[in-house]
């Protein structure tokens, strides 16, 4: 087939795919309420954090140059500049209360604050603040999603409308786009299969992504199966769990593959009629298992980590990351502040990493890129959050256990994920695991608004009336 028929192909099915996500907006809504339209700010933001940068996309220089690492490029910040004051004017429209957030995410608050503050003593004090803005607009579009009136239907949209959007174009552009959808491993000279991403761990953390959401919502749909809109959603999912399945292999990314399958382990459990009647015995399963993780592999000095690359059929260094923790270490940045924020891969630094591992950008381990930028503090400052944003998401699994048990799986994953892949900053695995972590208050303008600590919700099913709304 001719590329610029398969090209016309996509585009029709993607009309198709977006006429139907509308009526299934509207089917959902009937039950649940009507989601905003707005949506299409956060997926058009997120599109773009879990795939190419739209400087990338039209073929402009943003690849392996130290110096254009250093400047970035204007189409890209006018594009996140615009995106940004939309998110503003639009949680400033829903009158958002900043303050409460701040309260109610305390922990992520500070981390945040330090991060900023990390500016201070960066090598490049102004990129470092470009960067700390443009992250900050991650979390406006998280807000957006949380602050809708529904906001359970507003997560499932936006990650519906994203795999719509990316997984068929990840297959079409293999098929007939190799030019730009697949590239070749330093080392070895053999193809890696990138899709709409700019990585192989990238095309993974898409693949995760959406098959945990698509396993999830087809869990949440499968007690009205018989129904004959919900029998054709769940044929939909279905059709795109295999196109998943085949990027993901495609993708040849170990990590996503054993991360997919824990994240689909723990819905299937937390659905499970056992642990819905006592849902404590998971809330306190997961984090033993971290902590069983953790102490096998630095207490007693177990390379468990090794054990498991073999396990899969790769080598034990996890494919060259070993000698890339090295290189990053052999730097030697200062062990308590670190570089500030995101500038470790700035100048003398990454040509003296490169000079050692190749050209690489990150460290393939989160734990150590959070090292690397803001020390051992920031280390801290993240490890706080992370255990207070486990007591939100067990809060949501306790009082609306459909939108609970998409966040328990995403936090599920995250520890293991960040020892192989660095997740703890912007991208589209984080993003996600904010999700389900961040406690946003709802919009005062919107009536008859039922908090979600005051709301209970049997069997994991949205509200009937549309005055029955719920806060995250």
């Amino acid at each position: 087939m001719p590329p610029p028929l398969a090209l016309l192909l996509w585009s029709i099915f993607l009309v198709w795919l977006l006429r139907f996500d509308l009526k299934l907006s509207r089917s959902d809504s009937a039950r649940a309420g009507k989601t905003s339209l707005i949506l299409w700010v956060p997926v058009i933001w997120i599109s773009i954090v879990g795939s190419r940068l739209p400087s990338q996309w039209l073929g402009m220089a943003t690849g392996q140059a130290a110096q254009t690492l250093e400047e970035g490029n204007p189409l890209d910040s006018v594009i996140y500049s615009v995106l940004i004051l939309l998110g503003v004017g639009i949680l400033i429209s829903r009158r958002f209360k900043w303050g409460d957030v701040a309260n109610r995410n305390l922990a992520l608050t500070v981390y945040l604050f330090f991060a900023l503050t990390s500016v201070l003593w960066s090598d490049y004090s102004f990129i470092a603040v470009k960067r700390w803005v443009r992250d900050l607009g991650s979390y406006l579009m998280i807000f957006i999603v949380l602050s809708d009136p529904i906001p359970l239907e507003a997560v499932r949209t936006l990650l519906r409308r994203l795999c719509f959007l990316l997984i068929p174009l990840s297959i079409m552009l293999l098929k007939y786009y190799p030019g730009i959808s697949i590239g070749y491993d330093r080392w070895t000279g053999l193809p890696e299969h990138m899709g709409v991403t700019t990585s192989k761990n990238m095309l993974g953390v898409l693949c995760l992504v959406s098959g945990i959401f698509l396993f999830w919502d087809t869990v949440m749909r499968w007690s009205k199966r018989k129904e004959r809109w919900t029998k054709k959603v769940i044929l939909v999912n279905v059709a795109f769990i295999a196109m998943t399945l085949w990027l993901l292999d495609m993708s040849n990314s170990a990590t996503s593959r054993l991360c997919l399958v824990l994240g689909c382990l723990v819905i299937a459990v937390a659905h499970s009629k056992t642990i819905k009647r006592r849902p404590v015995f998971l809330e306190v399963a997961i984090p033993v298992v971290v902590c069983l993780y953790l102490v096998l592999a630095f207490g007693f000095g177990v390379d468990i980590n090794a054990e498991l690359a073999m396990a899969v059929g790769r080598d034990p260094s996890l494919t060259g990351r070993t000698n890339i923790w090295s290189a990053v270490l052999s730097t030697h940045t200062n062990p308590l502040i670190g570089t500030g924020y995101e500038s470790f891969w700035l100048g003398p630094r990454l040509r003296q990493v490169w000079a050692l591992a190749g050209a690489v950008n990150e460290a393939h381990n989160g734990y150590l890129e959070v090292y690397l930028n803001l020390g051992l503090i920031g280390l801290f400052l993240l490890a706080v959050f992370l255990i207070s944003s486990y007591r939100t998401v067990c809060k949501t699994y306790a009082k609306l256990p459909s939108l609970g048990s998409f966040a328990l799986a995403l936090w599920a994953i995250l520890p293991f994920y960040n020892v192989t892949e660095s997740a703890f900053r912007i991208q589209l695995m984080f993003v996600m695991f904010l999700l389900g972590a961040v406690a946003v208050p709802q919009a005062p303008s919107v009536p008859n608004i039922a908090p979600l600590a005051d709301l209970h919700l049997k069997g994991g099913e949205a509200p009937h009336s549309s005055c029955e709304r719920v806060t995250v």
